[in-house]
Order: C-alpha cells, then structure tokens, then sequence
C-alpha cells in the first residue's frame, strides 16, 4: 500500500524538485529557510507526548465533524491534499463519514508529526507550505484546517494551496482566528495576556507545562490581538486565479449550521474582552474563525 502510494505521488512531483525519499516512506524536501515559526511547529508537533496530546484532543469533536463533512461529501477515489496536516486529525475525524481518498497526501514541516500522521494513512511529504513540491492543477480537495495563522505568510500559503486545485475541485480553510474579532485593546488586551498563568494552572492542553505553553505559542504566528485572516485576503488571493470563495464565520459549536449562516457565540471570556474592545460580541465579526470553502472554475 505504501509503495502504491509513492508510486502515485511521484505523478505530481516535479522532475527538478530537491527530494529525497526517507527509507520510512516520507518524502523530504529541502526547507533552506527555517524561520522560527517553522522551528516552532517542527518540534512542537513533532513532541512525542504533545502531538499525541493534540491529536486526541483537538478538532475532534461531533459539531467539527459535521461541518468538514458537510462541507466535502465524500472524497472517495479523490485526490486530496491536507497542508499542516500534523499527526492527522482532520483524516482521523473524517475518514468514516467522507470515505476512502485515492491518494491522502500530508504536509507537514514536523517529522514526527508526519510519522503519526503516516500510521493512518496519509502519504506524509516533509515540505514548507509556502513553496509547495507539487505540479499545479492535480487535487480534487486541497484543506487547510488551523494551518494558516501557524505560517509566516498567511496569504501565501494560502496562495500555494490554491495553485494544487484543479479547475473544479475545491479549496476548504478553517479554525484560523478572524481578524476582527481579536481587536482588543487597553484591559481587555490585559485580560488576554492574564489567561495564560491560569491556563497553566488548569493544565489545559496545549499548556500543561511552562515548556510546553512556550512551544504551543511559538507555533501560534497570528494568533494575538489584532491580528488573522480577513475576508479582503481570501478575496484578493483566490478570485483572481477563478476561485468562487464563500466564507463563513463561526465560534465552533454549531456543527453544519455554519454554512446556514449561524456562527454561534464566542467563549465567554472572549464576550467579555470583545465588550471592553467595543466589539459587538453577537455580530459576525465576533465569531472566533474563518471558514473559506473555495471552487476553482477555471
């Protein structure tokens, strides 16, 4: 199985890619600029007891998993490519609603994560996602789930995803923070930045320990106040390039009513700093992410 799936991979490798072929079956390619940021998600992701941590806990959920299916079907004999796949969750949480890819390609910066990713079923390919080792035109869905807001540039990553789609296939993002519903200032901002010790003290995953909080918020690029994706991107990005995009905002608890237009309440403790920013904290630009779910038509 595994020797069919490099075999297949190799059909959307470009012939004068730097790659070479670990003997575990991962394709590594050559990152010549590691920016913090990818040093950060290397090791946090790759940490043998936090990415375990992360893949049982995170994007896991029943409300996460009907809004992915409902926004792919099924993606049976597809070719799909998971960017930031991490050990996998997003191939664990869908595989039984959404059925059997042809090929499951996973990027990754992190080793480690890619051999847990690897255990269930990915074809995991080492690479940076802002300069992606693939021919364009090849997926039939190309996801980006919490992967964007970990890059330096957000928007061209997002760029380089959507140079896989083939005309028809679709481009689906989410759980990357909107922009403008982390605009806090004065105590608010003060607020936020005191979650922290309190986090700690919960043991919340992600924070359990000092250590482990640093890396976690290494990895978290655009994930601070005032900062995350914005619908002005997703548009100036993909339209151009023949993307029909439809975004949707929503605060993860609302399953597939998302792409109905609810996109539910943020935490309390966010409610709370978005009425001290003056951010109206029912409205959608309160709404913690950003959903893009994009068709290439040309």
């Amino acid at each position: 199985m595994l020797y069919q799936s490099l075999e297949k991979l190799k059909k959307f490798l470009p012939t004068d890619n730097n790659i070479e072929v670990w003997e575990e079956g991962i394709l590594k390619c050559t990152i010549p600029h590691r920016t913090p940021a990818i040093e950060a998600n290397s090791y946090y992701f790759g940490h043998p007891e936090w990415g375990k941590n992360y893949f049982d806990a995170c994007h896991r959920d029943q409300k996460f998993v009907e809004l992915w299916q409902a926004a792919i079907n099924r993606w049976d004999a597809a070719i799909v490519v998971d960017i930031g796949c991490g050990p996998g969750n997003l191939y664990a949480s869908l595989k039984d609603q959404c059925g059997e890819p042809s090929l499951l390609i996973g990027v990754d910066v992190s080793l480690g994560a890619l051999k847990m990713a690897q255990q269930i079923g990915y074809t995991p390919v080492l690479a940076d996602a802002h300069k992606l080792p693939f021919v364009s035109g090849f997926a039939d869905v190309v996801m980006l789930n919490a992967c964007l807001h970990h890059c330096d540039d957000m928007a061209k990553v997002l760029a380089e995803a959507a140079r896989l789609v083939r005309p028809g296939g679709l481009l689906i993002t989410d759980h990357d923070p909107q922009l403008t519903a982390y605009q806090f200032r004065g105590l608010s901002l003060l607020l936020w930045q005191m979650r922290l010790p309190l986090y700690r003290l919960l043991k919340r995953g992600g924070h359990s320990t000092r250590e482990e909080q640093f890396w976690s918020l290494a990895t978290e690029v655009h994930h601070k106040p005032g900062d995350g994706v914005t619908k002005e991107m997703y548009d100036h990005v993909l339209k151009p390039i023949g993307f029909e995009v439809e975004l949707y905002p929503h605060s993860h608890e609302v399953g597939a009513a998302v792409l109905q237009g609810n996109y539910g309440y943020s935490y309390w403790r966010c409610r709370i700093a978005q009425l001290l920013s003056g951010i109206n904290p029912v409205s959608s630009k309160s709404a913690l992410s950003l959903m893009c779910i994009a068709r290439r038509h040309t």
